[in-house]
C-alpha cells in the first residue's frame, strides 16, 4: 500500500502590525487592521495576531520600536508564523532591517494588495497591468533578494559579485517594465477604439469601495452574471453591459473597487481600466451602509475620483446592504453622547437626504428599493439621451 499524500496547500499563518500615530488614531488603526485582516484572508492566509504601537511617527529603520519588534519576534518564533504583514508601505531599508530581525517573510500592505490583484487578474489586460505594478514595486527592493550572501560571506567581497547580480536583475526588470508599458499602450489604444465604437450611448459606471456590492447590483440591473463574492477585489476587469430600462438603452460598467492607501503603482497601471469612470456620463456610487466606517469609505472613493479626474460627473448615491445594517439602540436614561453606532437606518436616511436629496437606500441582495433606483436612473439617462438624440422621440 503506497503512502498517502495530502496535496491541499497548507494555509500560511500571518501576524499583522500597525502604528497609532499623529496621523492615525487608535480607532482608525483598529479599522485599518480589520480591513488588512480581510485582505490577508482574501489572499488565502490566516491572521493569527495583531500588534500595534503608539508612535509619533513610524521608526525610520524598523517601522516599530525595538521593544515591540522583540515582542513580534518572540511570538513569531513561538507560534512558527510564516509571514508578518505591516499595514503601511515599508521602505526598502525597513523591509531589509525587519526581515533581518524577524527571520521570516515580511510583506507590507502594498505587496499584499499586489498579490491579491495578481491572483484575481483574468484577462491579458489585467495581468499586464498587475505585472507592471509588481515590477515597479520590486525594482527599488531588489537588494532584499541578496541578503543571504551577507550571511554566507560577511561583508567582505560582497560588493563585487553581489552588486553585479543585482545590477543585472535591475536591467532585466527595467527592460520588462519598458516592454509592459509598450504592451499596455497598445491595449489602451484598442480599448479606446472599442469605447468609440460604442457610439454616443449614455454611459453609466458603478464605483465604490471594494466589497460594497457593485457586482451584485450590476447583475441585478443588467440581468447578467458577473462574478460577485464576499471578498475584496472580486472584480478587476471592467465589465460593460448594455442595459435597457423601459425602452431606453444605455451602457453600464462595473469597475475595480477602491481601497484606502491604494498603491500608487496600481492606480498608474490601472489608468486605462479607470477610463471607464472618467468617460462616464453618470456615476452610481455604491456604499456599504452596514460598514461601521462607511463615511470614511465614501471620502476615500470621492478623493480617488478627484485624482482620476472624475470629480465633476453627476453621481447617484446608493447606500447598499440595508439588510445587513445593525445599530445599538440607546436607553432613554443613557446620557452618553450619541455615536454613529447608535443611529438607526432611518436616522442615516434623514442625515444623508439633507445633503443628497436623491440618495437611495437599497439591498441589491434582497432586491429592495431597486425600482426606485431604476426610476432615478431612467430619468437621468433620459435627460442626457434627449440632448444627444433630440429627434429620436420614438423612445419616450
Amino acid at each position: 500500500m503506497g503512502d498517502y499524500w495530502d496535496h491541499r496547500p497548507v494555509q500560511e499563518s500571518a501576524v499583522l502590525v500597525g502604528v497609532i500615530s499623529q496621523y492615525q488614531t487608535e480607532e482608525m488603526v483598529s479599522d485599518y487592521l480589520e480591513e488588512l485582516s480581510f485582505l490577508v484572508e482574501t489572499a488565502g492566509a490566516e491572521p493569527r495576531a495583531v500588534f500595534t504601537q503608539r508612535l509619533d511617527v513610524p521608526n525610520p529603520k524598523t517601522f516599530i520600536g525595538a521593544g515591540k519588534l522583540n515582542d513580534v519576534r518572540e511570538y513569531v518564533d513561538r507560534e512558527e508564523i510564516d509571514i508578518v504583514i505591516f499595514d503601511d508601505e515599508l521602505t526598502p531599508s525597513q523591509l531589509r532591517n525587519i526581515e533581518r530581525e524577524l527571520k521570516c517573510r515580511i510583506l507590507d500592505r502594498t505587496n499584499l494588495i499586489l498579490d491579491i490583484f495578481a491572483s484575481r487578474a483574468q484577462t491579458a489586460h489585467a495581468k499586464t497591468q498587475v505585472e507592471l505594478a509588481q515590477y515597479q514595486y520590486l525594482l527599488p527592493r531588489l537588494t532584499r533578494m541578496w541578503t543571504h550572501l551577507e550571511r554566507q560571506r560577511g561583508g567582505i567581497g560582497l560588493r563585487g559579485p553581489g552588486e553585479t547580480e543585482i545590477e543585472t536583475d535591475r536591467r532585466i526588470i527595467r527592460d520588462k517594465i519598458a516592454r509592459l508599458k509598450v504592451q499596455l499602450t497598445k491595449i489602451d489604444k484598442q480599448m479606446r477604439v472599442q469605447r468609440k465604437n460604442r457610439g454616443k450611448m449614455v454611459r453609466v459606471a458603478l464605483v465604490g469601495y471594494t466589497n460594497a456590492g457593485k457586482s451584485t447590483l450590476m447583475n441585478l440591473l443588467s440581468k447578467s452574471s458577473v462574478f460577485a463574492e464576499d471578498k475584496l477585489f472580486a472584480t478587476l476587469d471592467t465589465t460593460v453591459r448594455k442595459v435597457v430600462i423601459e425602452n431606453l438603452p444605455f451602457l453600464l460598467s462595473d469597475t475595480v473597487g477602491f481601497i484606502r492607501k491604494l498603491p500608487t503603482h496600481l492606480v498608474e497601471s490601472f489608468k486605462s481600466t479607470l477610463d471607464e469612470v472618467r468617460e462616464a456620463d453618470i456615476l452610481i456610487h455604491v456604499v456599504d451602509v452596514s460598514h461601521p466606517n462607511h463615511d470614511e469609505q465614501i471620502d476615500v472613493v470621492e478623493s480617488t475620483l478627484g485624482e482620476l479626474g472624475g470629480g465633476n460627473i453627476p453621481v447617484i448615491m446608493v447606500f447598499n446592504k440595508t439588510d445587513a445594517y445593525s445599530f445599538v439602540k440607546k436607553d432613554e436614561d443613557d446620557l452618553t453622547p450619541v455615536t454613529r453606532e447608535n443611529l438607526s437606518l432611518e436616522d442615516h436616511r434623514r442625515e444623508w437626504t439633507r445633503t443628497h436629496p436623491e440618495a437611495l437606500f437599497i439591498s441589491a441582495l434582497q432586491k429592495s428599493n431597486i425600482d426606485e433606483l431604476k426610476d432615478q436612473l431612467y430619468q437621468k439617462v433620459k435627460e442626457i439621451h434627449v440632448k444627444r438624440y433630440p429627434y429620436n422621440d420614438l423612445l419616450y
